[in-house]
């Protein structure tokens, strides 16, 4: 059989970001109506990590998280959608921001709820540091 070739060839690329869409469901709200602010840290802590791994092809751990900033609420039923990309590489650590945008699901009016930004180290089998590739490359 031959392969299929076309408009799905880009999905092999390698990505420059991170996505993460969800749904908010009523057990992730606080007691506003609107998604714990927990939950949102989750999801911007996963997105930052898939992010991080992809750069560094090894484990990865978070070690610090630098700031995060929620700016507007996502409330029940809205998209939440997570976007993650490296910003700079150390010896060992990944640097990563990240976008927090809630949607309407009817509408589809967007808006920007919080950003963050992840450190994480590259790790070994055994928890020690190791080297990463320069972001340049």
């Amino acid at each position: 059989m031959a392969e299929k070739r076309g408009s799905h060839a880009h999905a092999l690329t390698p990505p420059t970001e991170t996505r993460i869409t969800e749904v908010v469901f009523p057990q992730q709200l606080n007691h506003h109506g609107t998604l714990f602010g927990g939950e949102a840290l989750s999801m911007m802590d996963r997105a930052a990590f898939i992010a991080a791994t992809r750069r560094c092809r090894s484990e990865a751990v978070t070690i610090a998280v630098e700031q995060v900033d929620y700016v507007a609420p996502v409330r029940h039923g809205e998209i939440v959608e997570v976007l993650a990309h490296v910003v700079a590489t150390g010896r060992t650590s990944i640097t990563v921001e990240v976008s927090m945008v809630g949607e309407e699901l009817l509408s589809g009016q967007r808006r920007l709820c919080g950003t963050g930004r992840f450190v994480f180290v590259a790790v070994d089998d055994d928890g020690q540091p190791i080297p990463v590739r320069p972001l340049a490359q």
